[in-house]
């Protein structure tokens, strides 16, 4: 177990090191300057100064040189268009607040996902397999900020049933959050109803029903045991979807999440915020994406007995 944590340790930094060194050189090739006003040039003077300050007046290897040694230290440096704020004093701000959102989404996606799959697959085949289907299409098929403007259009604006924006009451939870977790709901339905359909015919399955065990017990212990293996290899993908699919989401409903600063980055060409919540983010996925490997031994030991017989 030691050995494969530390292969897994060092594959994370290698593959961190690549994104940020992809990011930070294909970041700096776009034509343009963050002092860059609406297409407004500063006074050469201002500009050479704040290049300076900046340290984007010197050569490129440099620049990313010192940013890797600034980044060891966990300094993310200051905004560019904000040079009274941080980097880190921005994501000490958002992370909370994305986080509390995504990981709604998450749980809320997983559950109603995985028991819309279980009922459809015991359902097979008669009016309610139909309509989960029809709602896993449609969740596969429109994105998330559709899905938002129809949510703010009839719960917000027509019902009055729900605030339309800002953060604050788990009233205005409700909208982003369903936002977020219908795709995921719609691909975690479809997977889950196609392995317990696969798993309800197996043998052992067969032997459970002739010990007479309850319904309950096998689906439970026997069948959604296997037939969650796949979504739990999923689970890396699905966290990456939500989390950046949040940036898009939090600026339709004025949520003050890291998506207010990334979108803003981008917008004023702001170079600290761009790499600072890459690298954030992308730290955060692959350590998930590590979790997820060792969850998925948990569940199924035959991972670890087919290791051991690989070694011996």
């Amino acid at each position: 177990m030691l050995s494969f944590v530390f292969r897994r340790f060092i594959s994370m930094i290698v593959t961190l090191w690549l994104i940020i060194t992809l990011t930070f050189f294909l970041m700096h090739a776009v034509p343009g300057s963050p002092f860059e006003k609406e297409g407004k040039a500063l006074n050469e003077a201002v500009a050479a100064n704040l290049n300076a300050y900046y340290n984007l007046d010197k050569p490129l290897l440099v620049q990313y040189g010192l940013y890797l040694q600034k980044l060891v230290q966990f300094d993310l440096g200051p905004s560019i268009a904000n040079s009274s704020d941080t980097v880190n004093k921005m994501i000490a701000r958002g992370f909370p607040v994305s986080f509390q959102l995504g990981l709604i989404s998450v749980v809320f996606a997983i559950v109603t996902g995985i028991a819309l799959g279980v009922i459809a697959a015991l359902r097979h085949n008669r009016l309610i397999d139909y309509l989960a289907m029809i709602i896993a299409v449609i969740g596969i098929s429109v994105p998330s900020f559709v899905v938002a403007s129809l949510l703010i259009k009839y719960l917000a604006v027509e019902w009055k049933l729900l605030p339309t924006a800002t953060w604050g009451t788990w009233q205005h939870v409700i909208m982003p959050a369903l936002a977020l977790a219908f795709g995921p709901i719609a691909i975690i339905a479809r997977l889950t109803r196609t392995n317990m359909l696969e798993v309800l015919t197996q043998e052992y399955i067969e032997t459970a029903r002739a010990k007479g065990l309850s319904p309950a017990t096998i689906v439970l212990k026997h069948a959604l045991r296997n037939a969650i293996l796949p979504v739990v290899t999923l689970l890396g993908a699905l966290i990456a979807n939500v989390l950046t699919g949040s940036f898009v989401i939090e600026k339709i409903f004025a949520i003050p999440g890291m998506g207010k600063y990334f979108v803003a980055g981008i917008n004023n060409r702001d170079y600290s915020v761009i790499m600072g919540t890459t690298v954030f983010y992308s730290a955060l996925l692959i350590f998930l994406m590590f979790v997820v490997d060792v969850l998925y031994g948990i569940i199924d030991p035959r991972i670890k007995l087919h290791r051991k017989e690989s070694e011996g």
